[in-house]
C-alpha cells in the first residue's frame, strides 16, 4: 500500500512535488551542521533528494523507504549511497551505525516502533531530527492541501491523527518517551510552488494523501477539480505558491 500510494507516480513526485521540499532539507541540514564525517540515515527517504543534498555537504549517506519505485529514483540520484527498500520499523543496519538520522514528515504519532528502531541504529549521543506538520488549516497555503479532504471522512480523520506531533508539547513528549532528550520545537520554512494549475494537479496527485482522495472520487475528477481549485489562485507572471506551517525537532539519544 505504501508503494501504491506514494510510488505509483514516482517520477511526478520527484520532479513536480519534491523540489519544493528543498528549503526544509537545507534548513535542517544547516541546523544540524551536517558535514564530512557524519554518518547519516534518512528514514522514509522517498525519492532521495534530502540524501543527495546531505551527500553534497560531505555526509556518508544511507536511506530507506517502503516504496521500491521511489527508491529506484533515490538510487539513481545517489548511486554511492546505501539506499534500500525496507521497513523503518525494523531498520536493517547494525546498532550504533549512524551519527544522525533524519526523517522529513515520515514519522507520525502512529509510528512509535520506527522511533525505537531509529534509536537502536544511532550511536550514543547521536541525533534524530524530524519535521512534522503544524496547523495546516490555518496556514496561508492551506488551500493547496484541500484535495486531501476529498477522501472519505474516516481517512481525513486518520490524517489529522497522524499529524498530532506538531502540537505544542506533543512532539517533545513523544521523543522523551522513546529515549531522546528533545530540543524545543522550532519552525521550519516550507512553501509549495508549482508553475501552473496542471503541474499543481499532477504534483498533488503523486502524493500518498491524494491517493486516498483519488480512490474516493476517481482520477479524472481529482485532476479536474484540482486544476479548477488552482485556477482561483493564479497570479500573473508568478508561480502558484503556498506557505504551510511546519515544525522541527532534534532529539539526542540518551
Amino acid at each position: 500500500m505504501v508503494d501504491e500510494g506514494w510510488g505509483r507516480r514516482a517520477a511526478d513526485f520527484a520532479t513536480l512535488s519534491e523540489p519544493s521540499n528543498c528549503r526544509e532539507y537545507v534548513f535542517m541540514h544547516e541546523r544540524l551542521g551536517i558535514g564530512s564525517g557524519d554518518r547519516l540515515l534518512d528514514a522514509a527517504c522517498g525519492s532521495g533528494l534530502a540524501l543527495e543534498l546531505a551527500a553534497i555537504r560531505g555526509a556518508t549517506c544511507a536511506g530507506i523507504d517502503a516504496s521500491h519505485r521511489l527508491i529506484a529514483i533515490a538510487q539513481d540520484r545517489s548511486p554511492a549511497s546505501d539506499i534500500r527498500v525496507g521497513d523503518m520499523n525494523d531498520l536493517p543496519w547494525n546498532d550504533g551505525a549512524f551519527d544522525v538520522v533524519t526523517s522529513f514528515r515520515g514519522i507520525w504519532g502512529t509510528t512509535p516502533d520506527a522511533v525505537n528502531s531509529i534509536g537502536r541504529v544511532l550511536a550514543p549521543g547521536g541525533r534524530f531530527a524530524m519535521t512534522v506538520w503544524g496547523n495546516v488549516g490555518k496556514s496561508p497555503g492551506a488551500w493547496m492541501f484541500q484535495p486531501f479532504q476529498w477522501a472519505t471522512e474516516e481517512q481525513v480523520e486518520n490524517q489529522a491523527n497522524m499529524v498530532s506531533l506538531g502540537r505544542p508539547g506533543v512532539g517533545e513528549a513523544f521523543l522523551d518517551d522513546h529515549g531522546f532528550d528533545p530540543e524545543e520545537r522550532f519552525e521550519v520554512p516550507f512553501f509549495l510552488e508549482y508553475a501552473d494549475p496542471e503541474s499543481y494537479a499532477r504534483g498533488m496527485a503523486s502524493t500518498g494523501p491524494a491517493y486516498e482522495a483519488i480512490q474516493s472520487i476517481g482520477p479524472d475528477k481529482f485532476h479536474a477539480d484540482a486544476v479548477a481549485l488552482a485556477n482561483d489562485h493564479v497570479r500573473s507572471g508568478l508561480p502558484l505558491r503556498g506557505q504551510i506551517q511546519l515544525f522541527g525537532y532534534v532529539g539526542v539519544k540518551r
